[in-house]
């Protein structure tokens, strides 16, 4: 429609509805030509935002790879300058990049290094052995707590003074003037509770729990059990407070001979390293060091010198007063018969350990669950002492269990 149709219909009222229509067709027009512009806006902005990532990608991509290395020392009071190890034979004095918080720089902290000056640009994470970092435990998800353990009153009150105490009130020994302890030797047969009250005493004291198996520290290469030492140590002063048990310690921590092999040479070498951590010039923090073994008899005296174990608790064969008690803990969520009696379960369980009791527990609520009842009865109990202890002790009658 024209100009001069809209004006010659303007004089006749029958086409006033007719250029009303149009007009209000136009604007929807105008309406939808806006929301395209719009769209199509918006679709050039996120085009120039993608070109601009992929540019920045490109660019990031053609830059010189970065160095690794570590800060050996801060030279001045700004943090402006350091001294970084990026090889073993090459030490080099540099510049930190602005970009980095020079306060959070320390020595022995892994840092990228620019190829062509050596500047410091990035802060690494620590570049512990994967090895080393599984073997790292939060106790306190476990909740293993002293009331799970039974028959080690003496024993829980040694780790307590000598572990818990200096972890979680260090100012008492600060106000006495001595220096708390550092580490405890449990020794005793297996299953007598050594590693349950080392995970007791980290889950009391909120404390990051590492467990160590000797026997993973042997390894094939020269060096690599002395330096796996180094990164477990190095990871309980990251993580600090800390307890670090080592079981089976005999493993690596035996008398040293005169007429070894070359491979008894690794070991001690994997000993020695183990004694400057334990005893070295570094303060090793809040790090407690429990150590673990069946045969205390045969570990080298200069581990077990003050300094390094301040105190050798012995885990000993539970008695019948510590059965009675460890058959509590394991038994109290149990559904069991009313007319049981604990005390005649462990008088007759002699020379177990607390796993036996453990295990006893255990195929009891098995014989239960072969019986399809939901309450185990003391001929359950009779079954499992006779399978558990059948080396141990002899039959017994069924009818000294019940009241």
């Amino acid at each position: 429609m024209t100009a001069t149709e809209i004006e010659n219909g303007k004089k006749d009222p029958e086409n006033v509805e007719k250029i009303t229509s149009y007009i209000r067709h136009l604007e929807e027009k105008i309406k939808e030509r806006k929301i395209e512009i719009n769209l199509l806006n918006n679709g050039l902005t996120k085009a120039e935002f993608e070109i601009k990532s992929l540019r920045e990608e490109i660019d990031r991509l053609s830059e010189l790879p970065l160095l690794s290395g570590h800060i050996t020392d801060i030279l001045d009071d700004n943090n402006d300058r350091a001294v970084v190890d990026s090889s073993p034979s090459a030490s080099f004095i540099v510049r930190i990049s602005n970009r980095l918080q020079k306060e959070k720089l320390v020595p022995g902290l892994h840092v990228a290094l620019n190829q062509r000056n050596y500047a410091v640009m990035e802060l690494l994470p620590s570049n512990f052995n994967p090895f080393v970092r599984g073997m790292e435990i939060i106790e306190s998800l476990t909740g293993v707590s002293y009331d799970d353990i039974g028959g080690l009153e003496y024993q829980i009150q040694e780790v307590k003074e000598i572990i818990e105490l200096p972890l979680k009130k260090p100012e008492l020994f600060q106000k006495i003037g001595i220096e708390p302890p550092k580490g405890v030797l449990f020794y005793g047969l297996p299953g007598t509770g050594k590693t349950l009250l080392a995970k007791a005493v980290a889950h009391e004291t909120n404390a990051t729990f590492i467990k160590v198996v000797a026997t993973e520290l042997v390894q094939k290469f020269i060096g690599e059990g002395a330096q796996y030492v180094r990164e477990i140590f190095s990871l309980a002063r990251q993580k600090a407070p800390a307890i670090l048990f080592i079981d089976e310690l005999d493993a690596i921590g035996a008398v040293r001979m005169q007429d070894d092999t070359s491979g008894d040479r690794e070991v001690n070498r994997t000993l020695m390293q183990l004694l400057s951590e334990l005893d070295g010039f570094d303060q090793r923090g809040d790090i407690k060091f429990i150590g673990a073994t069946n045969r205390s008899d045969i570990l080298d005296p200069a581990l077990l010198r003050p300094g390094r174990f301040d105190r050798i608790v012995e885990f000993p064969i539970p008695n019948e007063k510590a059965r009675e008690a460890i058959f509590r803990v394991h038994m109290r969520n149990l559904h069991i018969e009313e007319n049981i009696e604990i005390n005649y379960l462990s008088a007759h369980t002699q020379g177990a350990t607390g796993s036996d009791i453990k295990g006893i527990c255990t195929e009891a609520g098995m014989y239960a669950i072969r019986r399809n009842s939901e309450i185990i009865s003391g001929e359950d109990f009779i079954m499992a002492i006779e399978k558990i202890m059948s080396k141990k002790t002899e039959d017994f009658p069924a009818s000294d269990i019940f009241l």
